[in-house]
């Protein structure tokens, strides 16, 4: 159940849902955009995505989200706890989301180095999975 990323691509294994791979697409199409606080929350295009912008553009792509969600909105969105496939953490200020074994965060948070041609916290990117999540609420939709 783990996604790859080859050259900062994110790759869904071929066995994943359908609404797996499009959120996995949906972030690998906002991975290079910048950080804009704020973006992605008055419509799911824009020029640049916060966190739960870029959290909200990737689940609305995989068909798990009607309208854009600010961090402490995702307190009640799904069940609480860890997904199969898709685990959103949430605190009242940050949220990022970990897709098939990858993370999709606007925080460089837990990076031992960077990926060529990033800035630390420069915008939605695909990054290594955090050791520590402790202070965010985990949160799913059964099934995912």
């Amino acid at each position: 159940m783990v996604a790859k990323i080859i050259d900062g691509v994110a790759y869904a294994p071929s066995y994943a849902p359908i609404q797996v791979q499009r959120a996995i697409w949906a972030g690998d199409a906002i991975d290079t955009d910048p950080y804009i606080w704020g973006g992605g929350h008055q419509d799911f295009k824009a020029k640049g995505y916060d966190c739960s912008g870029s959290v909200s553009y990737v689940l609305h792509a995989a068909g798990l989200l009607k309208v854009p969600d600010d961090s402490s909105d995702f307190f009640s969105w799904g069940k609480r706890g860890k997904g199969q496939w898709i685990t959103v953490y949430t605190t009242n200020g940050h949220a990022f989301v970990e897709i098939a074994g990858i993370r999709l965060d606007t925080s460089s948070e837990g990076e031992t180095h960077m990926l060529a041609g990033t800035a630390p916290g420069s915008g939605p990117r695909w990054r290594p999975l955090l050791q520590d999540t402790g202070g965010f609420q985990p949160r799913h939709v059964p099934g995912f």
